[in-house]
């Protein structure tokens, strides 16, 4: 069984280091490639305000924050979702960074040591498009993720969209064998390896027409390429 958890953070400021902290906290579990509807969402009293900067990102205000439990009263909650799983967040130096940053508070172990692995998306997506803006906006722009509804940050939506980016990002060649196998069992993926010989593929001849068109264009490429085409 795959298991992931996207997880996403709000915090006060850029610097765990510097002492910001954590104000928002999203998870989202999927297994097998399949959302499973579980998540853990929580706000937090960071016991700091957080800088003008950050409250314009995430629009979350310390008034709000102020009856919301500190970290200590949900991290055991939340490293119980989080065991075990693969981790996946957008640039996840930062998120990781600032969870350790509050389990040292608390004289916990590292996140490291709770979870099986963390996958930053953000990395992913550099290699895949280098050059390119590997923001999350950019990424549903790009994979044609709805984020129309996104207008501040929010860490159990940021999760959300980054989810569904990251399974368009990570859907390979082996999609089609997928698809034909869920098809053949009624939508439900067992994993198994699909036997493709029991399809049975047609095979479409093309017309006359068809293939006059077609040697139309082969002979119009000869020309421009000035007679170096390698199929003649």
């Amino acid at each position: 069984m795959s298991r992931l958890v996207f997880v996403d953070t709000e915090t006060t400021g850029l610097s765990h280091d510097n002492g910001d902290r954590i104000v928002e906290i999203g998870c989202i579990e999927m297994v097998n490639r399949r959302l499973t509807g579980r998540h853990k969402h929580f706000y937090v009293n960071p016991q700091r305000p957080s800088s003008d900067d950050a409250l314009k990102v995430h629009g979350i205000s310390d008034d709000f924050l102020a009856d919301k439990p500190l970290f200590a009263a949900v991290a055991d909650e939340l490293l119980a979702f989080f065991e075990g799983a693969e981790v996946v967040a957008h640039n996840a130096p930062f998120d990781v960074g600032f969870i350790d940053a509050e389990l040292r508070r608390l004289g916990r172990p590292s996140f490291l040591a709770c979870v099986a692995k963390v996958t930053d998306s953000l990395a992913l997506a550099r290699e895949l498009y280098p050059g390119k803006a590997n923001s999350l906006d950019a990424l549903c722009r790009r994979l044609e993720v709805d984020n129309t509804h996104r207008t501040l940050h929010g860490a159990l939506l940021d999760a959300g969209l980054l989810a569904e980016a990251y399974l368009r990002m990570t859907r390979g060649q082996d999609s089609l064998v997928i698809d034909l196998a869920e098809a053949a069992a009624g939508g439900a993926h067992s994993g198994d390896a699909v036997d493709l010989s029991s399809f049975d593929l047609p095979l479409l001849e093309p017309t006359a027409d068809e293939l006059l068109a077609h040697a139309a264009v082969l002979a119009d490429l000869d020309k421009a390429s000035g007679g170096r085409t390698v199929w003649r």
